[in-house]
């Protein structure tokens, strides 16, 4: 019996989420295609340009605004606030 290894995959918005950065905001072709396990470590050790600027300027998702904004997603949502943030404008 042969041990046969699959490549785990995910969907984009799973490694967007993983890699803390807003799916909408990311190039087209991360947005359109599967992200391997492989692939997220490499991005995630190794970051590209585009993911270094959207994790410094943003915009963020909801989770990472409120932990910068040291409040809890619900005090985001009781504020009004719905969409994703710059840096600037936290």
């Amino acid at each position: 019996m042969t041990s046969h290894q699959t490549t785990q995959t995910m969907k984009p918005a799973t490694a967007a989420k993983k890699l803390g950065v807003y799916l909408e905001a990311t190039p087209a072709e991360f947005q359109e295609g599967v992200v391997s396990r492989t692939e997220l470590n490499a991005l995630q050790a190794d970051p590209p340009q585009w993911l270094q600027d959207l994790r410094r300027t943003g915009p963020h998702p909801r989770p990472v605004v409120a932990a910068k904004l040291g409040i809890s997603i619900a005090g985001l949502a009781r504020g009004g606030v719905t969409e994703a943030l710059t840096t600037d404008q936290i």
